[in-house]
This record gives C-alpha cells, sequence and structure tokens, in this order.
C-alpha cells in the first residue's frame, strides 16, 4: 500500500509539474483590448495589413500554409517527420476553418505559447520555438493580413502521427523538456563596430520569424534543438536534406564575408565571390523564392551583420552532426586522391560523360563567352562538394539543381536531373570522384546511401 501510495504521489506531481511547464507565462484571455472580431478588424487598416503581409513574407508563412495548386494560406501541406506527418492548418480568414474567428489574444497564444484557440498543445512542425521571440505587435500585425485573405473553407487534415506521439499529454512532457516561452532578443555585448541595432534586427529576423534554426541545427532523437541560437546544421527531416553549419566557414559559414555579398545572396539566390559561384538550392531556394527576395535590403543586412558575427565552430568537432555512410570496397573511387581524369577510370568517365561539359574538365566551372559571367559553378574547392554529408549532392544528381528565378537573377541556369540515367551505383562513383578529386579529401559515398536518399528514408 505504501509503495502504491508513493508511486501515485510521485504520478501527481510529475503530472503537476508538467503541467506548470505548459503553462507558464500565460495571462488569462482577455475580452476586451481589441480582441473582439469587431475591434479587431477595425484595426485592420491597409497599413497594418501592408505590414502584416510583409512580416509574413519574412516568416515564409505561405510556403508551409500552402499545399501545392491550392490557395494561398488554406493549409493542407504535410509535413513529413521521423514521427509521422504533421498537417499544415487553414490560416486564411474563413470562421469556421480558418483563424477569421479568431482573437488576437487567442493568435498571440498560438505565436507567443504554441497553443491553439481551444486550448490544445500544437505540434512543433510549427516552429513556436522561434515565433516565440517576436513581439506583441507583429503579432497583431499578422493576424490583420491573414484576416485579409480571401476564405477558403478547406476543412482541416488530422494529423498523422505514431503512438504515443498522437497523444497531447506526450507532447506535454516534450514542450515541458524543450519548449521555453521567450522574448525578443536583448541587445548584445558587440564590437564597437557593429550598431546594436543592427545586430539585434538581425538576431530578431533569424531567431524568431525567419525561423533558420528550424533546419540548420542538430536535433536529438526527440526531434529538439538546443534553442534558436542552434544554427550548427542538420539533416531536415522534411525533405531528407542536409542544411550545412552556419557557424563552419567549410560549410555554410560567411563570416569572412563581406555584407554586400550576403545581402546579394538572400536576394537572388545566387551570388559571384572571390572568382567562385554561391547558389542556394532545394529547402533554401524555396526561402529565398517566398521569403528572402522580398525583404528590404535594410533588413538583409541586418541579417548579414548577424551571421557575420556568429562563432565559428568547426563541423567535424560538433556532436551529432551526420556523417554520410562509407562507401564499400567496391565500387569505391581510389583511396589516393586524383586530381586529374583518366581514360581508364570508370569515375572519370562518368564525370567527362555527364559534368564535364558544364562544370569543366578540372572543374573549374565555365563562363559566358565574354568571360563576364560565370554560369556553372566550379566544383573544385566548392565547399557543398565536401559537406561531411553528401545528401545535397545526391539530391542535385538525382533531382537536378535548380535557382530560384528572382529580380536580381530572373533566368538562372540550372542543372538536370540524371535519376534516369545514372544507378545509385554510378552516382555513388561519380559523387565519391568529385569528393577525392582536385585535392579533396572527404568521406566516400556508398551506392546504399544513394538508394536511402532516393527513396526518402
Amino acid at each position: 500500500m505504501r509503495v502504491a501510495a508513493a508511486l501515485i504521489t510521485l504520478c501527481a506531481l510529475l503530472t503537476a509539474v508538467v503541467w506548470f511547464l505548459n503553462v507558464r507565462g500565460e495571462a488569462a484571455l482577455s475580452s476586451s483590448s481589441g480582441t473582439t472580431n469587431a475591434t479587431a478588424t477595425s484595426l485592420d487598416t491597409p497599413e497594418r495589413i501592408a505590414q502584416g503581409a510583409y512580416l509574413a513574407r519574412a516568416g515564409n508563412c505561405q510556403s508551409c500554409h500552402t499545399q501545392r495548386g491550392g490557395e494561398p494560406y488554406a493549409g493542407g501541406r504535410g509535413v513529413p517527420t521521423p514521427f509521422g506527418t504533421v498537417y499544415a492548418s487553414n490560416l486564411t480568414s474563413d470562421k469556421s476553418q480558418g483563424i477569421g474567428a479568431w482573437t488576437a489574444d487567442e493568435f498571440w497564444r498560438a505565436m507567443h505559447h504554441g497553443r491553439s484557440r481551444d486550448g490544445r498543445l500544437l505540434y512543433p512542425a510549427f516552429p513556436y520555438a522561434n515565433t516565440t521571440r517576436i513581439t506583441r505587435t507583429d503579432s497583431d500585425l499578422l493576424l490583420a493580413f491573414l484576416r485579409s485573405v480571401p476564405a477558403a473553407s478547406r476543412a482541416n487534415t488530422p494529423h498523422d502521427l505514431a503512438f504515443p506521439f498522437n497523444l497531447q499529454a506526450s507532447l506535454a512532457v516534450w514542450r515541458a523538456l524543450y519548449f521555453r516561452p521567450a522574448t525578443p532578443a536583448s541587445e548584445p555585448t558587440q564590437s564597437a563596430r557593429l550598431q546594436a541595432t543592427e545586430w539585434q534586427r538581425g538576431a530578431y529576423l533569424i531567431e524568431g520569424l525567419g525561423h533558420c534554426n528550424a533546419c540548420h541545427a542538430n536535433r536529438n532523437a526527440l526531434g529538439a534543438t538546443a534553442g534558436p541560437l542552434d544554427l550548427s546544421g542538420g539533416l531536415i527531416p522534411v525533405q531528407n536534406w542536409y542544411a550545412p553549419s552556419l557557424h563552419s566557414t567549410a560549410e555554410a559559414g560567411v563570416m569572412d564575408w563581406d555584407a554586400k555579398h550576403i545581402v546579394e545572396l538572400l536576394k537572388a539566390g545566387a551570388v559571384e565571390r572571390g572568382g567562385a559561384m554561391f547558389s542556394v538550392a532545394g529547402p533554401m531556394s524555396e526561402v529565398v523564392l517566398g521569403s528572402t527576395q522580398h525583404l528590404t535590403d535594410a533588413d538583409l543586412r541586418a541579417m548579414a551583420v548577424y551571421l557575420q558575427v556568429l562563432p565559428r565552430r568547426t563541423a567535424r568537432g560538433m556532436q551529432g552532426t551526420p556523417k554520410t555512410p562509407a562507401a564499400p570496397a567496391a565500387p569505391a573511387a581510389p583511396a589516393a586522391p586524383a586530381d586529374t581524369t583518366s581514360n581508364t577510370d570508370p569515375a572519370a568517365q562518368l564525370y567527362t560523360q555527364h559534368c564535364a561539359q558544364c562544370h569543366g574538365e578540372q572543374g573549374e566551372g565555365r563562363r559566358t563567352a565574354d568571360g563576364k559571367l560565370l554560369i556553372y559553378p566550379a566544383l573544385a574547392g566548392n565547399r557543398a562538394v565536401t559537406l561531411p554529408n553528401a545528401a545535397n549532392l545526391i539530391h542535385v544528381v538525382l533531382e537536378g539543381g535548380f535557382a530560384p528565378a528572382t529580380a536580381g537573377n530572373p533566368r538562372p541556369f540550372g542543372m538536370p536531373p540524371f535519376a534516369t540515367l545514372l544507378s545509385d551505383a554510378e552516382v555513388a562513383l561519380l559523387l565519391t570522384h568529385l569528393r577525392r578529386s582536385w585535392g579533396h579529401r572527404v568521406e566516400a559515398v556508398s551506392a546504399l546511401y544513394v538508394s536511402r536518399v532516393r527513396n526518402g528514408r
């Protein structure tokens, strides 16, 4: 009896702790202060709606909350996770299926505390660990914009999650462990050469609305990150791409870049720097297309300032950085680095047949006839080739590589897909050749890993 009583008491205490950690900081919903629809609608002026639309762009909200071919912000897009699929909700002004009947307080609670209108806890596929850092003013502006989005009556798709991840109790425990409501970033202690307000604005966008670490962070077995400041790189569960570390110049760090080059990359999706081309692809291409190309130069510069002063860390020294599985003894490329092509080397033959015409016999890239524009990037010394994880290279070879069409780069050159032309073994052989040529010293790629990426595993 004593043991049973002790267990019951312990369970009650743990339940109370979990409950407290899930409601801390939450204020009671008010029935005044602009929370009624009539009052809120009267505040939704064209100026406020335009400001909210800009914030929605900064957060790239439409990307997740719009199903391909569907009405804008009507939801339905599935977000695959290791625990099942979470479906984005309807954010249009529809009062039954969307958020047309939500009050400003209810919307703020969702953004800041991750709790829905009916009190349910929201799954962190909605990045409230980041949006908790935005201001109440910006939350209200976002709501003003969303209430202007034409109503779509599309019903929300129920999440398809495995047990026990489909339980609110399990989510409450996860939140108790990993979620803390926050406040916008405070003034930093940085070098005197930086304007604190500019750094703060960059931090606000990157850590908050931009939710950059939703992709650029390591995640533990339960899908949690170390927080919005973690930009150390990791696999993106949604598309199985590798989001490279922003702390390492060997991956995607830009600490040694000029701010103007960072701004151009975020605005145009491609930039030539030091004779080399840098361009975005995969999920980042979607971010530039739907978000960063639409931001002001001032905001992009603020983001650049923030990224320039991130602490440097070597990617290989980071615990949890995923590695590409090593290739088997055959058909891996020779262990010794190869700096020249060979007519008898199968890997070099694949490169000559499929890659050299655009990327050059020695991986030097290709320019326009007048030499002014680098149209195909060099592979020699390219950090996208030497990432510790080869998932992105595999995606590009199989699916093609396409930068976004932007105002600054309206007709980007692209790369065709080779999924139907090359087998898994040939892709592995070719990529291992790239990662062992021109002085590169990187792990080989196995046919098994190519197969896993090809099949979304």
